[in-house]
C-alpha cells in the first residue's frame, strides 16, 4: 500500500475535503513564523514546515471543528497553533536524539547547528502561545497549554525511561501519551471546543485523539524495524542505535532468559553495539512475539480510536477520520 495513493489514503482524502481551511492554515502559518529581525528564524523553520510533511495535526482540528458545525474563523488560528507546537518538539527533539534525518531531509540541527534548532522551537512555542490567545477562549488556551507542559513532561521522563532495562509498557504508556498522543488529543479537543460542541463531543473527540496518538507511535516504533527508510523518513533501526525502549524491545526483554538480557544490557544500557545486533535485536523480538504482538497493541488502539467517534455527527468527516485511524495501522499489517 502506498502511502501517495490518495485512493487509499485518508490523510489525503482529508486534505481535500479540508482543502480550503488548509490554504487558509499555510498562509497564516507563513505569516507567523516570519521575522523581521532574525532571518534564520523563518530559514529553520521554513525547513522543516515545508518538507512535506501531511499537516495531520492541524487538520484533525480542523476536521473536529467542522464536525461540530463550527463557521468561524478561529479553528484556522488553532490549528496553526497546533503546527507551531509540533514543530517546535520536532527541532527541540532531533538536538536530544542527535538525529541526522527528518521527513526523509537533513535535521535543521545537522545543516545549522544545535543552538539555532533550540532556539527556534523557543521561537515557534512563543508564537503558538500567541495565536491560541487571539481566540480568546480559556478553555482552548488551558487545553493547549496543558498538553504543551504534557509533551515537555513526557519528553523528560523518555530521557529517565531510556536505557533502562526496567521501563516497562506502563512507563512507555506514560511517555507516548506525553510526547506524541498529548498533542492529537488537544488538536481534536480544540476543535471541538471552538465549535461549541457538547460536553460528550468535545470528550469524545480528545479520547479519539488519544487513542489515536498511541496508535500512532506504536505503528512508528514498529517501523523502525521493519518499515523502509522512505516510508519512515529516517533510517531504520535508528531507534536501536539510539538506544530506545519502544515497545518491541520492552516486550522482548520482558521473555528474556538471562542469556538474552545480558544481550540487551550490553546493547541498550552500556551502549556496546557491533556488528549484526540490529538483526540480532530483531530475530529476539520475532521470536518472542514481541512486534506481533506490538502490532496487535496498535490495532487494539486505532479500533478504540474509531469506537471513540460514535458520539459524534455521522458524515464524511466522521468516516474520514475512521479511515484515518485505521490507515495508521495499515502501515504494520
Amino acid at each position: 500500500m502506498s502511502l501517495d495513493d490518495a485512493s487509499v489514503n485518508p490523510a489525503d482524502r482529508l486534505g481535500k475535503a479540508l482543502a480550503g481551511d488548509m490554504a487558509a492554515v499555510n498562509t497564516l502559518i507563513r505569516e507567523r513564523m516570519a521575522s523581521e529581525h532574525a532571518p534564520r528564524i523563518p530559514e529553520v523553520t521554513a525547513h522543516l514546515v515545508e518538507a512535506g510533511g501531511k499537516r495531520l495535526r492541524p487538520m484533525l482540528t480542523l476536521a473536529a471543528a467542522r464536525l461540530c458545525g463550527y463557521d468561524g474563523p478561529y479553528h484556522v488560528h488553532l490549528a496553526a497553533t497546533v503546527e507551531f507546537i509540533h514543530t517546535a518538539t520536532l527541532l527541540h527533539d532531533d538536538v536530544v536524539d542527535e538525529s541526522q534525518r527528518r521527513r526523509g531531509r537533513p535535521t535543521a540541527n545537522l545543516l545549522w547547528d544545535n543552538k539555532s534548532s533550540v532556539l527556534v522551537g523557543d521561537y515557534l512555542f512563543a508564537r503558538s502561545f500567541q495565536l491560541m490567545t487571539e481566540c480568546q477562549n480559556l478553555d482552548v488556551m488551558r487545553i493547549l497549554s496543558n498538553a504543551s507542559a504534557t509533551i515537555a513532561e513526557g519528553e523528560v521522563l523518555q530521557l529517565t525511561a531510556a536505557q533502562d532495562l526496567n521501563t516497562d509498557e506502563g512507563i512507555y504508556l506514560q511517555v507516548v501519551r506525553g510526547k506524541t498522543a498529548a498533542l492529537f488529543a488537544a488538536a481534536t479537543e480544540v476543535g471541538g471546543v471552538i465549535a461549541g460542541g457538547s460536553e460528550a463531543q468535545v470528550r469524545a473527540l480528545a479520547d479519539y485523539g488519544d487513542a489515536l496518538g498511541i496508535a500512532f507511535q506504536i505503528v512508528d516504533d514498529l517501523l523502525d524495524y521493519g518499515g523502509s527508510d522512505a516510508t519512515i523518513g529516517k533510517n531504520t533501526g535508528d531507534d536501536f542505535r539510539e538506544r530506545k525502549m519502544t515497545l518491541p524491545v520492552i516486550k522482548a526483554v520482558a521473555k528474556a532468559d538471562a542469556e538474552q538480557r545480558a544481550f540487551w544490557s550490553r546493547v541498550i544500557e552500556a551502549g556496546d553495539q557491533k556488528d549484526g545486533d540490529l538483526e540480532q535485536a530483531m530475530a529476539l523480538m520475532t521470536g518472542h512475539g514481541a512486534l506481533e504482538s506490538a502490532r496487535q497493541d496498535a490495532l487494539s488502539w486505532a479500533a478504540r480510536a474509531q469506537k471513540a467517534l460514535e458520539p459524534l455527527p455521522a458524515g464524511d468527516l466522521r468516516d474520514m477520520l475512521a479511515d484515518l485511524a485505521g490507515y495508521v495501522v495499515a502501515r504494520i499489517s
